[in-house]
């Protein structure tokens, strides 16, 4: 009968086992912060799954005046296309782009089989560098899976120590995808010195932007799971001391 009982404007709290507490309102933003990893998780895959993320295009008239050649890859296989000359952009001097209707011819990498480098317009690829990006590219998406786990035992077991190693999991993984693009547009410029017979003109494509924005993102929303580790938010921390001052 002596104890007090509060209603209404207070917010619901649930202890664990472990002596920490989770607020719907705490709740509420790891999901937000868990909902903003997935989308850099997403763009992640569909960079990675694509072989947009370079257009090699020699040009338009390079072969004859009727039709040109294209190629594109990415991290896994590398694509050659037969654009007609009369698709293209008047303005535009190269071949391409690689969306424009043509007949394709598609082949996977042997870097990771058989070892073998790959020829494209007599140019030759620098396994080494390819296959490095794809590595930092597959480790990064295991940062992820790891990031994942942390915040989904957090949410089903209510313990807010698990955002600590998410967060350096999904940081960890944004900047192992920024700096995967790095080591490919080395690769790339690689490829182009190789041989100056056939003169290309190059350009990252939209794969390359999706992996971009999600190191981004990734580290985004790592950043938000390391705020939300943190005992208070660094403004709750000053503002008593200044009120408590004046």
């Amino acid at each position: 009968m002596g104890g007090r009982s509060t209603f209404g404007g207070n917010k619901r709290r649930r202890t664990t086992s472990a002596g920490h507490s989770m607020s719907e309102a705490q709740e509420g933003k790891i999901k937000l912060a868990f909902f903003v990893a997935i989308v850099g998780v997403v763009l992640t895959v569909l960079g990675m799954g694509t072989e947009f993320w370079v257009e090699l295009s020699p040009s338009k008239f390079f072969y004859n005046n009727q039709t040109c050649l294209t190629a594109h890859y990415g991290l896994w296989k590398g694509c050659t296309k037969t654009l007609w000359v009369a698709d293209i952009d008047p303005a535009r001097e190269s071949c391409g782009p690689a969306e424009l209707p043509g007949e394709s011819n598609c082949t996977y990498f042997k870097f990771f089989t058989t070892g073998e480098n790959a020829v494209m317009f007599q140019k030759t690829t620098q396994k080494n560098l390819n296959v490095v990006t794809a590595m930092l590219a597959l480790f990064s998406l295991f940062l992820m899976v790891m990031g994942a786990i942390c915040i989904t035992m957090s949410l089903s077991k209510e313990i807010l120590f698990f955002l600590k190693p998410a967060s350096v999991c999904f940081i960890l993984s944004g900047f192992l995808v920024l700096i995967s693009l790095v080591v490919f547009h080395q690769s790339v410029l690689a490829l182009l010195a190789s041989d100056h017979t056939v003169p290309l003109h190059h350009e990252l494509s939209w794969s390359v932007s999706c992996v971009g924005c999600a190191g981004a993102v990734l580290m985004v929303g790592g950043l938000l799971f390391l705020v939300l580790a943190l005992p208070c938010s660094p403004w709750q921390r000053c503002l008593p001391r200044r009120n408590s001052s004046t």
